[in-house]
């Protein structure tokens, strides 16, 4: 199926169709590690709050920004990704996403004050996370269709392999070393993203060409010069019509002329077909070129960000579905390891509630991408369910105790966030929202929405916990916002139904018109190459008289 075409192991992939495999499970394995070095540490930073608190005398309020900080520069600079990687190719931008990760993390290990933090986990680290994430998951899309659900869930569980190996790990390692040589640790391992980024072969799909015989294919040049020639000859033809109408007289003239007519008109209509095709094949041309100049490759012209998709509801619906949901993303794995101890559970212990929703975490992403192939109804219903129940465990959070109760609650909550988390930006790419040709100029705008939820919502959970003495607070907020977004897709269904029926209602008005200007043109051309003054049209007049 793949065509040979490529000019070295690291250059552009040139299939003929989605290939739905191949090198798609190298980008598959680059974007686990992605996840390993984003998400996955992001959400194992928990177990260096108490640590910053001591270490710099601040509040759960004051630390939880640095989070706070990282996350909301991760989402909010997507819109800079997507430009990035649409001017200059994934490959550059994920580099240096990874150096950007490397140098914030570690730089954070010899930080004075939690301000200081701000700058180098939260913009630096955050800008690096957002440079490295967007573009391989978008990459990644591109790389598969029937399987699409499935390979992401499974790729994205790196995080939940993070949670589960750094969370354990790193409690213990912080008490032989201290938590600034883990942190220099984790800097070097978040180094990998750039070797990562290296592996991020552009995709062109090419249709098949415009074949001219059996054997060769027309270039646009090519094609360009046959539709001028066949232009001309149309025009002489239809002169040619006239011409011949002119010395001969009688029915047999006019029929032969109606005949040439009708030919003249279908040649027409073909020739217009040529004319459509050859601008298309033009800006898939010039996209491959761009390619291999080490741009990206789109044989539509996609635009560097398109806000187009906030006119669209449904869209406009998703977004705020991600815009609350991610309140209940961050949250809990920031807090459970002092609800944990502040309920009875030793703090040895305590470290191993993110390692089980680390574990469902996992299975939780395995089991929604095998669902998600085998439905038949809209995706996004299931995605819902799992956004409900999710709101559901958050409340529960907040009335059990000791260690068996916040154990099976955080395997639940584990379970569905990862059926939440490795679905919602890959959920883009259905039609159920704005469709594979829109996801890479739009994933950027859902994400930049998002941000000021991740602003938000550890800080807002600190707040509550600070007024309240009670860490079962901040899970509140998290309940509330995964509820609020609840609402919120369950809208984008309708939304997108009245959007398909106002679209199909402005191309059958289109149709209508077209198909009124064609038949008035039709008219037009049969009086205009039988004027009455001309020889045709004084025998059709003789002839009328002799009947």
């Amino acid at each position: 199926m793949k065509i040979p075409n490529v000019q070295s192991c690291l250059g552009p992939n040139i299939y003929p169709e989605v290939p739905d495999g191949g090198w798609g499970w190298v980008v598959a394995l680059a974007f686990f590690l992605v996840e390993v070095c984003t998400y996955g540490v992001i959400k194992s930073l928990g177990v260096f709050l108490q640590d910053l608190m001591e270490e710099f005398g601040e509040s759960n309020s004051r630390v939880s920004w640095v989070i706070s900080i990282c996350v909301f520069v991760f989402a909010f600079s997507a819109p800079l990704s997507t430009m990035l990687s649409n001017r200059f190719g994934y490959r550059p931008v994920v580099m240096t996403g990874g150096f950007l990760i490397s140098l914030g993390t570690i730089t954070s290990a010899f930080t004075s004050s939690v301000t200081e933090m701000y700058i180098t986990t939260g913009i630096v680290a955050g800008l690096g996370y957002c440079l490295s994430f967007l573009p391989t998951i978008t990459i990644l899309a591109q790389y598969f269709s029937g399987r699409r659900a499935l390979v992401t869930s499974m790729a994205s569980s790196g995080e939940s392999v993070a949670m589960f190996v750094f969370a354990p790990a790193f409690t213990t390692l912080k008490e032989h070393i201290g938590w600034r040589s883990c942190l220099v640790i984790l800097g070097i391992i978040q180094a990998s993203v750039i070797g990562c980024g290296v592996l991020l072969r552009p995709i062109v799909i090419e249709e098949e060409p415009l074949k001219k015989n059996d054997d060769e294919t027309l270039s646009v040049k090519e094609m360009q010069a046959v539709y001028e020639l066949e232009n001309e000859q149309t025009r002489t033809s239809i002169s040619s019509d006239i011409s011949q109408g002119s010395q001969d007289s009688g029915v047999t003239s006019l029929s032969a002329s109606n005949v040439d007519l009708r030919n003249a008109e279908g040649e027409t209509k073909a020739l217009m077909k040529w004319k459509d095709k050859v601008p298309d094949k033009v800006s898939e041309d010039k996209g491959e070129l761009a390619e291999l100049d080490g741009g990206p490759v789109s044989s539509t012209g996609s635009k560097l960000l398109d806000f187009s998709v906030l006119k669209d509801p449904g869209f406009i619906c998703y977004s705020l579905f991600g815009l609350f949901a991610t309140l209940g993303f961050f949250a809990p794995q920031l807090y459970i390891i002092e609800l944990s101890k502040s309920r009875g559970v030793e703090s040895t212990m305590a470290s191993y509630m993110l390692s089980v929703m680390a574990v469902a975490d996992i299975f939780g992403r395995l089991l929604i991408g095998v669902v998600l192939n085998k439905v038949r109804f809209r995706k996004t219903l299931v995605l819902l369910g799992c956004v409900v129940l999710m709101s559901l465990v958050l409340v529960a959070f907040t009335i059990v105790w000791e260690f068996w109760g916040l154990a099976i609650c955080s395997g639940f909550f584990g379970f569905l966030m990862g059926t939440v988390g490795s679905t919602h930006i890959p959920m883009l790419a259905e039609e159920d929202v704005v469709g594979i040709e829109k996801m890479p100029s739009s994933v950027g705008v859902y994400v930049f929405i998002q941000s000021f939820a991740g602003l938000a919502g550890p800080p807002l959970g600190g707040m509550l916990v600070d007024i309240t003495d009670n860490y079962g607070a901040a899970f509140y907020s998290c309940a509330a916002g995964t509820g609020l977004s609840a609402v919120c897709l369950a809208l984008v269904g309708p939304a997108k139904s009245r959007t398909c029926q106002r679209v199909s209602r402005v191309q059958e008005n289109a149709e209508e018109v077209k198909i009124s200007q064609n038949s008035d043109q039709s008219d037009f051309l049969e009086v205009d190459l039988a004027p009455e003054d001309s020889p045709v049209g004084q025998g059709e007049d003789q002839d009328s008289c002799v009947i």
